[in-house]
């Protein structure tokens, strides 16, 4: 029997089991069972030579954004319009075939958004490329998942279900278990609060089905069996996603009005080019990339070509923009000027660990060289060695 068929015999014993207190332990073996043969479903075959039919395409720019959805729900056309690169749209579907980027020019920065083909319910299995065009959206900084207006609120359901079956947790944040495997002790188990979803039983099962025997649990928050699961797989990539409700011209005002109150949601249409900058503005929030522009000493500061950083790609302190501008930065930083809304008052003395926000500006004053310090009688110290020992001893006169 082949991984998809245990993993559908387990998800239909799951499914005629009933849900109540003595049959709660159960149902979290056969999660953890899931969860391990999905990992096993992803990892490429033994014997294999690693390279495979992806579509990868090289990192551009500040930030990447996936277009991912259903086929013929305007991903092609919504490219266009926004990067202005030609990707074939057409009224038939999976016009696209492969991944096609394009770049977008959005407050002095450059997003490259990928426009990759339409996945079908199975893609987790490996459906229609299903795995290919995962594997690109999980490289990504946030995804877009275009849905068709017009068609039922199932679609975000399997789409979102195909992106967790392969580790993509949307909108989520990663779950406040600590969890350390150990070589001896035994499983020690601690919460710092009342737990209503898991106990110290359930979790031992779920421990032992990953043949783990030693090791320290510890949960800050009230977490579920899934998230448990997660944090011991240790592969899961919690990602932020904007759903964009295409073909809004086709409901009614009401439909839209509903839509568009949703959390983290966005309605446009590409036919009528509706509500196109509330989408760049949404992507922005999310994606939260920090612009710094730089001022060198006695002159005015640089608004031409920022530095741009984010929490995801490195961090936003004042460290990790030194590092940006170069490696060998830091070690000669000897204070930093910052003005904009991080600092309380203009100037502001800061250090390297001062985080930064978006538009500040940031002036470096590095550490002068000691042997530059004065010159002639006004030299702050002389160039002689420190010891007796060390200056070059005189040639003996001739006799």
């Amino acid at each position: 029997m082949g991984i998809i068929e245990r993993i559908k015999e387990i998800e239909a014993e799951m499914a005629r089991t009933q849900k109540n207190k003595a049959t709660e332990y159960h149902l979290g073996q056969l999660k953890a069972k899931i969860a391990k043969l999905r990992t096993q479903l992803l990892e490429p075959p033994k014997g294999s030579s690693g390279g495979g039919d992806g579509f990868e395409v090289t990192k551009f720019g500040h930030g990447r954004v996936a277009l991912i959805g259903f086929p013929s729900v305007g991903k092609s056309t919504l490219l266009t319009m926004l990067t202005g690169t030609h990707s074939e749209a057409a009224s038939y579907e999976f016009t696209t075939l492969t991944c096609i980027p394009g770049i977008i020019h959005y407050n002095d920065t450059k997003i490259q958004l990928l426009d990759l083909p339409g996945i079908i319910e199975g893609a987790s299995e490996g459906k229609g490329r299903g795995r290919q065009v995962i594997a690109v959206a999980k490289s990504s900084d946030i995804v877009l998942m275009v849905l068709d207006a017009s068609k039922s609120e199932g679609h975000r359901q399997i789409l979102t279900k195909e992106l967790e079956a392969v580790g993509l947790r949307l909108n989520k944040k990663p779950p406040q278990i600590y969890f350390k495997k150990k070589k001896t002790g035994g499983i020690s188990f601690n919460s710092t609060l009342t737990l209503t979803h898991v106990d110290e039983k359930l979790c031992y099962q779920i421990l032992h089905e990953y043949k783990i025997h030693n090791a320290e649990l510890l949960f800050r928050e009230d977490a579920t069996v899934d998230d448990l699961i997660d944090v011991i797989e240790g592969n899961r990539k919690y990602m932020k996603c904007v759903y964009v409700y295409n073909k809004i011209d086709v409901i009614g005002i009401d439909d839209v009005d509903k839509l568009a109150r949703q959390p983290n949601s966005v309605v446009i249409s590409c036919n009528l080019k509706l509500n196109f900058d509330r989408l760049l503005a949404k992507m922005w929030e999310e994606m939260g990339l920090v612009r710094v522009y730089t001022k060198p000493q006695g002159q005015q500061p640089d608004f031409g070509d920022p530095v741009v950083l984010s929490a995801d790609r490195g961090g936003c302190s004042v460290g990790d923009f030194c590092n940006h501008i170069h490696r060998s930065l830091v070690k000669e930083v000897k204070y930093v000027l910052v003005w904009g809304t991080s600092a309380r008052h203009y100037p502001q003395h800061c250090g390297l660990g001062h985080i930064l926000n978006d538009e500040d500006v940031v002036q470096i004053v590095k550490k002068k060289d000691k042997e530059g310090e004065g010159r002639g009688r006004f030299k702050s110290h002389s160039t002689d060695p420190a010891r007796i020992s060390d200056r070059v001893k005189k040639a003996p006169l001739k006799q």
